[in-house]
């Protein structure tokens, strides 16, 4: 059966489409509420040379399609599918950042505490999402500070030789060494968290307060303290502490975007208790889908604002916000668009049953909430200009967009990069280049050449270079940098980190960056690497310092290789040794002022009859006169 008898054939019940090309992919997904009427429209669309309808029906070969019951199952179902297939003739949110959530691994025999930006059916208790997002971290500063709960990366279900340096600085109450610690006394350290994390706060008031006296009564006066200090914290943070819920009535999203030559720029803003608390940017470009009225145009279409005449933002908002919220843990109260969409009210009733409460999904047209669409607008503007006028962002934005897009829990000041330089094994190096405050500091820079692998052996190679390098730091007691940058893919990664935990910094950021792919792996989340825009500032940074670590590594890689060839060419000379070889190079300076010398000159220097050897040597062993 083809395409067309195929369609023909549709029922009249709400579903899912999915057209394929000749090669099997999905192209498109689309769901209506009567699949024979919205599949036929593409045809009659596609007949009146609509040149978005036209492209998909001219390269569509196949349709399948998947019955649900009603409209908000076509929705959920359409936006799963769109997130799977990533079809290219649909508009698909490029930038998939989400909020920062703190994770109590509540599953584990010893429980610990991570920032992420992923839930998980896993067992764990997730709490967020944070706004701004570094007050995730803050959180998690926190409790290691007052809770004594670690983020390692350690296997907790078994007991190691000796705790690390959190649990000698008082931020671990050592769960990884026998005897440090007892289950019951950690369990109640993990329930104070939660009790934190949960916002109550006066429960955790009173058991900390209870527990205090009783510590003082039994003369524990140290860990009478400890609970006070504990007290103290909770006190003075418990306003600074902010994390949406669903019971602020307040809470709202709002958009803004701007459109010019085929480029788009959305702006999202978070308010939170009545402030603006951060934002987030969208860039779409080259996307010709975008530029000809939707194929959601017959089936209900409400009026869609148009910022110039070839883009209709009201189904791009439809789709964005769809891909925005469906399935998300959390949903603000309001949400606030510039521009109205065909199934706006569908998407609301589906927002609000999945998440319990009654979801705004408005289009305002006066007041302090249409005011704040049009900042937003605004703001999507300057965005735009940012973005594809390539204008030099600032040293902090870069910073604070670096930290945001590898979840560095501060602004990153100091960022070394490694890389490891060989050909087939022989002379195998390293290098190291620091990143400082917004620029290379090349007075920091550093060589290795590696002494304990034979052969080839990148990972054995990166394990020794950054053992050495952080060991030294550790002796002479030096900060560690921001990140810790490694030029290979995850078995380089993953060799560094071992290093680093036998060292004792188990908390250490760490990335690496893969040359081809360029995907960033952040140790802890491999299987969530970090895929940026081909154009993004942070992408731009990451692989400078990646190139200049493999500059600097080839150079020095060079050098070496020249230090080779330089002494096996002399060694090869009869008569001329070890000895004799370092005594000419100290005495000449170089390979080709040995060559460039007298027999007279070197003879000053070696034996005469050696002298004359080596003289005859590097003049083709012609006889004198």
């Amino acid at each position: 059966m083809d395409l067309y008898e195929k369609i023909r054939t549709l029922p009249t019940q709400p579903g899912v489409y999915l057209y394929k090309n000749a090669e099997g992919q999905v192209i498109y997904v689309g769901k209506a509420k009567n699949l024979r009427s919205r599949v036929r429209s593409y045809l009659l669309e596609a007949s009146q040379a609509n040149a978005k309808t036209g492209s998909l029906m001219r390269e569509a070969v196949d349709l399948e399609y998947i019955l649900v019951a009603n409209e908000h199952e076509a929705l959920a179902l359409e936006n799963n599918l769109i997130k799977q297939r990533k079809p290219r003739f649909n508009i698909l949110l490029r930038d998939d950042k989400t909020y920062p959530y703190v994770k109590l691994t509540l599953g584990d025999r010893f429980p610990k505490v991570f920032v992420t930006r992923r839930l998980r059916k896993d067992g764990a208790a997730y709490y967020g999402p944070y706004f701004p997002g570094n007050l995730a971290y803050r959180v998690v500063e926190l409790i290691h500070r007052s809770f004594l709960i670690p983020s390692c990366k350690l296997d907790l279900s078994r007991y190691h030789p000796r705790a690390c340096l959190q649990h000698y600085i008082h931020r671990c109450l050592g769960p990884c060494v026998e005897g440090l610690t007892t289950p019951e006394a950690y369990a109640l350290a993990v329930r104070d968290a939660q009790l934190f994390l949960e916002g109550r706060h006066s429960e955790l008031e009173r058991s900390l307060t209870t527990r205090m006296m009783e510590a003082a009564e039994a003369e524990q006066f140290e860990a009478a303290a400890r609970l006070r200090d504990q007290l103290s914290t909770v006190h003075q943070l418990q306003e600074k502490q902010r994390i949406a819920t669903a019971e602020q009535s307040d809470d709202a999203d709002v958009f803004g975007y701007h459109f010019e030559d085929g480029a788009l720029a959305v702006n999202l803003f978070h308010v939170r208790a009545g402030k603006i608390v951060d934002r987030r940017e969208f860039f779409w470009e080259d996307l010709p889908e975008l530029l000809e009225r939707s194929t959601e145009a017959n089936e209900e279409e409400a009026p869609a604002e148009r910022v110039n005449d070839s883009f209709e933002a009201g189904p791009f908002f439809s789709a964005l916000l769809k891909q925005l919220y469906i399935d998300q843990h959390y949903v603000p109260r309001s949400i606030f668009v510039p521009v109205d969409f065909a199934d706006r009210e569908a998407l609301t009733a589906l927002l609000s049953e999945r998440t319990g409460h009654r979801i705004e999904l408005a289009v305002p047209q006066r007041g302090e909430k249409r005011s704040l669409v049009d900042l937003a607008g605004q703001n999507a503007h300057q965005s735009f200009t940012q973005r594809f006028r390539v204008l030099e962002p600032s040293r902090k934005a870069i910073q604070e967009a670096l930290a945001d897009a590898l979840m560095l829990p501060e602004l990153p000041h100091r960022i070394e990069c490694f890389d490891i330089s060989h050909i087939q094994g022989a002379e195998t190096v390293a290098s190291l280049v620091v990143w400082e405050d917004g620029k290379m500091n090349k007075s920091a820079y550093r060589k290795f050449k590696i002494k304990t692998v034979e052969g080839v052996d990148d990972f054995a190679s990166m394990r020794e270079v950054v053992e050495r390098r952080y060991k030294r730091l550790k002796e002479e007691d030096q900060t560690m940098p921001s990140l810790v940058l490694i030029d290979g893919g995850l078995g380089q990664l993953h060799a560094a980190a071992d290093a680093l935990e036998a060292l004792g910094f188990t908390t250490q950021p760490l990335a690496s960056i893969a040359k081809k792919e360029e995907v960033i792996y952040l140790y802890g989340s491999e299987d969530e690497p970090v895929v940026l825009d081909r154009r993004s500032p942070v992408l731009h940074l990451v692989q400078l310092i990646r190139d200049e670590s493999h500059r600097f590594a080839i150079g020095y890689h060079r050098q070496r290789r020249a230090m080779r060839d330089r002494n096996s060419e002399l060694l090869a000379i009869p008569g001329v040794g070890a000895q004799t070889r370092q005594r000419l190079l100290t005495h000449f300076g170089s390979l080709r002022d040995v060559k460039q010398a007298t027999a007279e000159s070197l003879a000053a220097v070696v034996p005469k009859k050696t002298a004359e050897t080596i003289w005859r040597h590097f003049h083709q062993e012609q006889p004198a006169g």
